[in-house]
């Protein structure tokens, strides 16, 4: 029934006909959840980038091996009399929706715009000093120090038109934390390969391809229109695929793969994603709000983290939960990024008796009650992965309460730092240790960092030697500072990894696109071969 509802409300809205791919150049695009706005700057989440990146563009991009490639800048280097000045060179004859020129002008406004305090991507420029234009397609960033990795940071810093956003009432990053708008809330005006036609929130966004794209002759841009359609619902979203209603889905349900693969109609793509998945703890309140426990935070011992980490059995959620397609990790690092060890990501096997002592001794021998906050839209089984954290802790008498929301609700949450106990997913785009620690250890709001550290740790020596990653220039010390920050991680638990989500792109056969680790996709690129069968 809801299936047919579904196709009912597309046929209503004109999007289905007997036309195949074949015969048009539409592709219909699905994931669990839509964007919370299309403010390019407020949250750091993959969700928004993704369709962010097919109207607004950055300076730089990053191909699926990883390697940094030129978008909007066409070189990039750090000025030889100057080691803290990056200069980049902005590509000429490039025009935004409205058909006013991209110039230096709106870099220096878009990364002012994305360091302003309501902007969630701020930590990405911490380390910025000043952003001046030195003519019309030249821009300088001196940074408070020298930063030899600052371009890695820009790959998801969109670039918007001034004179729009001052005309718009969009000069402000839109507030994530209260319902207020701007005018960049439900417009566009970048420079993409595509434009907004339309949007209804929560149900459909329209995009027809930009007639004044600067890449025509360059890329495939072989899609004319493209449908964004958020279906929350696992099983309906794999549904509309099988029925032809959509022709591209992210956010595949692993215990859907296997059936998907035999479908002779589809083809699926596979790897492992640049994310991991997590608890935060709030190690850091007086009083956990969702806990039975008064006066005092249970999780603010240390032995009752150690004991929640041995509850958990990373191995059976692998089996049970994720049918196999995750790998199981110990620390919160993909092994894309530059910090990672092998010998980090070990993780040990679950112990209830072990984890029950480690309870007792910290005076808690019934255990205790608590809230678990999670999305039930966002990742991979997000929703069931908690249920089964809950039975987990419940073995050793830890009970806890599962509370799913939208990721729109739960982003909100986080950015409060308003939950005792959440499960969340982290991409690094940037391919650095340093992103990881920027938004999620460092303390919140020390010098501009921290962001998405809603667990209230603190730690002044971490967040020292964490600044210190912005602006030191030998390689091999600086690796060394962040194997130090990791070690201090990993001692105090105030996150415990689960595993490191694997990426499927499931699609109809004439369309082929390879899954990249940040579960990007550039529309402009995707080739429609009509003949695949």
């Amino acid at each position: 029934m809801i299936l047919k509802t579904l196709g009912t409300a597309l046929l209503a809205a004109g999007l289905l006909s007997t036309a195949t791919l074949a015969q048009a150049e539409t592709v219909r695009w699905t994931r669990s959840a839509d964007v919370t706005t299309l403010d390019p700057h407020v949250f750091n989440t993959g969700t928004n980038f993704v369709l962010m990146h097919q109207m607004y563009e950055t300076l730089l991009n990053r191909s699926n091996d990883g390697k940094l490639l030129p978008l909007l800048a066409t070189e990039w280097k750090l000025l030889p009399n100057d080691p803290t000045v990056w200069e980049f060179k902005i590509r000429p004859n490039v025009k935004f929706h409205d058909g006013k020129p991209l110039t230096a002008k709106d870099v220096v406004f878009s990364l002012n715009r994305a360091k302003g305090p309501n902007a969630q991507v701020k930590s990405l420029l911490a380390s910025v000093d000043t952003i001046t234009a030195v003519n019309d397609l030249t821009v300088q960033v001196k940074t408070k120090g020298p930063n030899p990795i600052f371009p890695n940071n820009l790959t998801n810093i969109f670039i918007m038109n001034e004179e729009w956003a001052k005309a718009n009432g969009a000069v402000d990053t839109q507030d994530a934390t209260s319902k207020t708008e701007n005018g960049a809330t439900r417009a566009v005006n970048g420079t993409g390969a595509f434009t907004l036609a339309s949007r209804e929130v929560d149900s459909k966004t329209v995009m027809k391809q930009n007639p004044n794209y600067w890449g025509k002759g360059k890329d495939a841009l072989q899609v004319t229109e493209l449908v964004y359609l958020p279906i929350k619902s696992p099983a309906t979203r794999v549904a509309a695929l099988l029925s032809g209603e959509v022709d591209f889905a992210q956010d595949i349900p692993a215990q859907d793969v296997a059936r998907l693969k035999q479908d002779s109609k589809l083809r699926i793509n596979e790897g492992p994603e640049n994310r991991s998945i997590f608890l935060g703890l709030n190690v850091g309140s007086p009083e956990l709000k969702s806990s039975n426990v008064k006066g005092k935070n249970p999780l603010a011992d240390p032995k009752v983290r150690h004991a929640m980490e041995l509850a958990i059995d990373r191995d059976a959620i692998k089996r049970s939960v994720m049918r196999g397609l995750s790998n199981p990790s110990g620390v919160m690092a993909p092994s894309f990024v530059n910090g990672y060890d092998k010998s980090m990501a070990a993780y040990p096997k679950a112990d209830v008796a072990k984890a029950k002592a480690l309870l007792a001794e910290a005076g808690y021998p019934n255990g205790f009650t608590i809230t678990l906050h999670t999305p039930n839209d966002r990742y991979v089984n997000d929703e069931a992965i908690s249920t089964a954290i809950a039975g987990f802790l419940g073995r050793v008498g830890i009970k806890t309460e599962v509370a799913s929301r939208p990721i729109a609700q739960h982003s909100v949450s986080i950015v409060n730092a308003d939950s005792d106990f959440y499960l969340y997913g982290w991409g690094v785009p940037t391919y650095d240790s340093a992103y990881i620690f920027d938004f999620l250890v460092a303390t919140r709001g020390k010098e501009g960092r921290g962001a998405q550290n809603a667990t209230h740790y603190s730690n002044a020596d971490l967040d020292n030697k964490i600044i210190s990653l912005s602006s030191e220039s030998d390689v091999g010390k600086r690796n060394a500072t962040i194997k130090q920050i990791w070690d201090v991680v990993q001692k105090d638990r105030f996150y415990i990894p689960l595993h490191d989500q694997v990426i499927h792109f499931a699609s109809i056969k004439a369309i082929n696109v390879p899954v990249h680790p940040d579960n990007v996709v550039h529309f402009k690129d995707m080739k429609l071969n009509k003949n695949a069968k």
